[in-house]
């Protein structure tokens, strides 16, 4: 894999140190820090994310919102006295 001459793969993640007549392995950066920076970046993008999504849910929000208010205020208004008299038809 990747004809480097030494042991490891096409992405380094084992690197041989040349020493005379020492052969040491060590590992990669990336390697021993797999999640360096994975709490701080999940905070800061999940709260991008999110703040991107206020508009288009804050307009559906806002239309169920008013759907909602017109429906029981028009609900109150059938229950009343003249609400019944517009749905008998007098």
């Amino acid at each position: 894999m990747g004809g480097h001459g030494y042991m490891g793969t096409s992405f380094d993640l084992y690197e041989k140190l040349s020493q005379c007549g020492i052969t040491t392995y060590s590992l990669s950066p990336f390697e021993q820090k797999p999640f360096a920076g994975v709490s701080r970046a999940m905070i800061f993008n999940t709260s991008r994310r999110v703040s991107a999504q206020i508009p288009y849910i804050g307009v559906a929000f806002g239309i169920g919102y008013g759907i909602y208010t017109w429906a029981n205020a028009r609900h109150e208004y059938l229950l009343s006295k003249a609400g019944h008299a517009e749905a008998a038809g007098h």
